[in-house]
């Protein structure tokens, strides 16, 4: 498989599959392909849908494939900004941000993540659930903003604002820190916790949250009387 990703700020990652090679993605991803493109809608058994249900996505997947000869499909970002391709392999899972997902060659795996820390659930600002994705393929995943990337070595840490975090490996840890002082909190702007990640691993940071953007709109609507 072969691919391309066009487009910035709404991006859209075109591949090029081989006969009867295969991708997997969510429903409504899809935004162009070649008419030898078959699709199949797969809920992937009970478990694994109610799993994509938690971590933000649809429960069904629609798996398409190449028939007869090379085919071409593209799929689309569902917000202004960037699309990343991630080789995951056995050794090598990772955690997303819910609803990072866009597709995949058919040996990746979508499950859920877990946060076991309470307090980095409700404040680290990922929440409790987030995607895992494993297996051995290509995975393309979803950047609000654009993406920039850092490679932590073991126990080296990076302090991120609450929602800025996109992608990590399963070997990065993920936590929160308080922000230190009353009018830091009161008046800084930054809220009263980070996130802190700590290596060894690839962290992928956004640099437009959905929730920060949304906010930024709402704060110029006109408000109601």
């Amino acid at each position: 498989m072969k691919y391309e990703v066009k487009g910035e700020p709404m991006p859209v990652v075109i591949c090029t599959l081989e006969a009867g090679e295969k991708m997997i993605t969510e429903s409504g991803s899809m935004v162009w392909m070649s008419p030898n493109m078959q699709m199949e809608t797969s809920a992937g058994g009970v478990g694994k849908a109610f799993g994509r249900l938690f971590s933000g996505e649809n429960i069904f997947q629609n798996i398409y494939t190449a028939q007869g000869g090379p085919g071409l499909i593209a799929f689309g970002s569902s917000f202004p900004g960037s699309i990343r391709a991630i080789e995951i392999t056995p050794d090598k899972p990772v955690v997303c941000q819910k609803s990072a997902f866009l597709a995949a060659t058919d040996g990746v795996q979508l499950s859920v993540f877990f946060q076991n820390k309470a307090l980095t659930g409700f404040f680290g600002g990922e929440g409790f659930i987030m995607q895992k994705l494993s297996g051995r393929g290509l995975a393309f995943i979803e950047i609000d903003g654009s993406a920039v990337e850092y490679r932590l070595e073991a126990g080296q840490r990076l302090i991120v604002d609450t929602g800025n975090v996109a992608m990590v490996d399963s070997s990065v840890s993920i936590d929160i820190q308080r922000v230190k002082g009353a009018k830091n909190i009161l008046f800084g702007g930054e809220g009263l916790f980070n996130t802190v990640v700590t290596g060894p691993g690839n962290v992928i940071l956004q640099t437009m949250p959905m929730s920060n953007f949304v906010t930024a709109v709402a704060s110029m609507l006109p408000s109601k009387d």
